[in-house]
């Protein structure tokens, strides 16, 4: 297993996700305790240190199941990280509540990794806001040794993250970004990347294969990679790319099976970056991968002809991230800091903003459909 060193402790380059354990009946909410239990005991066999569970993760069940399985382990032979669920604005005035909760799910005295989860354009004027006092709670529970390491997750925009950054940045010890080479360009990795790299924060992957969506390519897609690197399963590129980003510690995948969890420890077996030409055949790939997408440039000729005043050019980029999925949260939840009135429902479909696009883009269609499938 490649090892990563973060401050004093020698980390597994791969952690073990747990927010798609294997589960009965195709209910969400109930884990398979037995074959997570052996998927846990391959991982540890295998030299994965690092587990990451969350409040929210199958139905509030993720840290009892991953509690009880990890206590079969002696307690320094793992680190175990979770977060403060800020996803849901209703848990911003209950972080001791739910902090002690948590302990007592998961069974243990301290979390090795905790973090403000989530951080997002919903979210962060809450996470900034004094009166709910959660920075100076955790950060108190870190100076009574029951975090050991303070950091956060964020699927927000570059600007939310500097906003967050800009305020606690001193104290964070690592972020945890959705990266992969989709999203490199897509949702803004690269810039994410820079701007933690600048503040000297190590960074934590989560999806490395976008739900599962770089497991399986297009044939197209398959030939071109298998050209460059004939021997390479096609998983494994999602994680030579990661190995290639400077400052990527913890690559987290959320592991459901137990095929996934040998394949992917067969992976990271070897430290094998990509090359420069890989890289960039790698990413037109992904460039492939992204075409169909409206084309919006954000040059913003539309808003100032739109009645409504809607911020189209951010509806484009959520109608595409949700187009692109397949339905998913992202979009509706960074809907949920934009007022109704200025939702993709509220377009009257007048047309103005087509008469100035530079892209030609049928907006008031995309409009339209992105309505209805946020809605159906």
């Amino acid at each position: 297993m490649v090892t990563k060193t973060f401050q004093d402790l020698t980390l597994s380059a791969l952690g073990m996700g747990a927010m798609r354990l294997p589960v009965l009946d195709g209910d969400d909410a109930r884990i398979d305790e037995d074959r997570t239990a052996e998927m846990v005991a391959y991982a540890m066999e295998h030299g994965i240190n690092y587990y990451d569970t969350a409040w929210g993760y199958h139905g509030e069940n993720s840290e009892i199941v991953m509690g009880k399985v990890l206590k079969k382990y002696s307690r320094d032979s793992f680190y175990l990280a979770t977060k403060f669920p800020g996803y849901d604005l209703s848990n911003m005035d209950k972080v001791e509540k739910i902090f002690e909760k948590q302990l007592e799910k998961c069974g243990v005295e301290y979390f090795d990794f905790y973090l403000f989860h989530n951080v997002c354009e919903m979210n962060i004027d809450a996470y900034l806001d004094k009166k709910y006092g959660i920075f100076e709670y955790l950060m108190k529970q870190k100076e009574n040794g029951r975090i050991r390491h303070l950091g956060f997750s964020a699927h927000g925009s570059c600007k939310v993250m500097k906003r967050f950054l800009e305020a606690y940045g001193e104290h964070m010890e690592f972020c945890q970004i959705q990266l992969n080479y989709i999203d490199w360009s897509f949702q803004a990795g690269k810039e994410k990347v820079d701007l933690l790299n600048e503040y000297k924060i190590p960074i934590w992957v989560m999806e490395p294969l976008r739900g599962g969506k770089l497991a399986k390519l297009p044939e197209e897609a398959e030939a071109k990679l298998k050209e460059m690197r004939p021997e390479e399963e096609i998983p494994a590129w999602a994680f030579r790319f990661l190995q290639t980003i400077p400052g990527v510690t913890m690559v987290l995948s959320g592991m459901s099976n137990f095929e996934q969890i040998e394949k992917n420890i067969k992976t990271y077996e070897t430290e094998e970056p990509l090359t420069v030409e890989e890289m960039k055949g790698l990413l037109s790939v992904a460039d492939g991968m992204l075409n169909g997408l409206l084309p919006c440039t954000a040059c913003h000729y539309c808003v100032s002809h739109c009645p409504k005043g809607l911020d189209i050019p951010e509806l484009l980029e959520l109608y595409n991230e949700h187009s692109f999925t397949g339905g998913g949260f992202l979009a509706p939840m960074a809907l949920m800091a934009v007022p109704e009135e200025k939702h993709p429902s509220a377009c009257v479909g007048c047309k103005s903003c087509e008469a100035v696009c530079p892209q030609q883009i049928k907006i008031s269609e995309a409009m339209s459909d992105f309505a209805g499938k946020l809605n159906g």
